[in-house]
């Protein structure tokens, strides 16, 4: 079976980011970005199972769409948790890469699969 690039990489973000939580939640006492963090970085991955296990192609969009989104949205919370001191620099720059590179990759499937809707 190949293997599904945007599945394994999200999924790989999402240990990161449970990872992440673990060490902001124990050590520096921060329960609130930290979870906002967590729920949109986990969210990604999921959304992507769903599209695969799509009813439709407008359901793959869609699916697709929200881990998009959820993307973006973990892009801010990295930034914020960046700008407040919670995330050093490095840590901060290299999550934010690879949330990053989950955007490319899902907007780019989400362009060639409009396309061929």
């Amino acid at each position: 079976m190949k293997e599904n690039i945007i599945q394994t990489k999200s999924f790989q973000f999402a240990i990161e980011v449970v990872e992440i939580y673990k060490i902001l939640v124990k050590t520096k006492k921060e329960f609130t970005l930290s979870k906002q963090l967590l729920r949109s970085g986990t969210s990604i991955g999921a959304n992507i199972e769903e599209a695969i296990g799509g009813q439709s192609k407008k359901d793959f969009i869609a699916k697709l769409s929200i881990s998009y989104k959820e993307a973006r949205e973990s892009l801010y919370w990295i930034r914020l948790l960046e700008a407040t001191d919670y995330l050093e620099e490095k840590q901060a720059k290299e999550l934010g890469e690879k949330a990053n590179e989950l955007c490319r990759i899902l907007s780019s499937i989400l362009q060639s699969s409009k396309r061929n809707l």
